[in-house]
């Protein structure tokens, strides 16, 4: 079966649906189904595709609240595994237990790109702060000003 290269609103509602689920667009368009993820593109950069680019956009804002859910599924979720770990003897150890790097990973990947993705909802808030923890205030004084008063003070002989 030829992949899909001519735009639907059928493609494009299962394009968007899958993103609002939180999957990838890559990982969309690897299947025989789907178009190639340039093609996506080409669509996306259409001046006639303009209802599409609306409903990618929203998908994109939803899929960040299913990343961040995701994110909390993952850490909420104990994965059990077998570490293997090899000894300064060349002896190969195993342990089952819980794959909490590789959670931390998957949890850590996702708060990055929901930071990302939607920084005014899940980004990280900078507070410019004086060297106290006080409001850092900020004078702007013009150049010519400045200039001015340091003529003023300096009189030319």
């Amino acid at each position: 079966m030829a992949r899909p290269s001519s735009f639907t609103q059928e493609i494009a509602d299962a394009i968007c649906e899958k993103l609002a689920d939180g999957r990838s667009l890559r990982s969309i368009c690897e299947a025989d189904d789907m178009p190639h993820v340039a093609t996506v593109c080409r669509w996306l950069a259409d001046e006639r595709r303009a209802e599409f680019r609306e409903q990618y956009v929203r998908a994109r804002e939803i899929q960040a609240d299913a990343l961040f859910e995701q994110a909390l599924d993952i850490a909420d979720t104990p994965v059990e595994g077998i570490k293997t770990k090899v000894t300064s003897d060349g002896k190969t150890e195993e342990m089952r237990g819980d794959m909490i790097e590789h959670r931390r990973l998957q949890v850590e990947t996702r708060k990055w790109m929901v930071g990302k993705m939607a920084p005014k909802k899940y980004g990280d808030k900078l507070a410019l702060t004086d060297g106290e923890g006080g409001p850092l205030v900020v004078q702007v004084l013009k150049l010519a000003d400045q200039e001015a008063k340091a003529d003023a003070d300096n009189p030319a002989t």
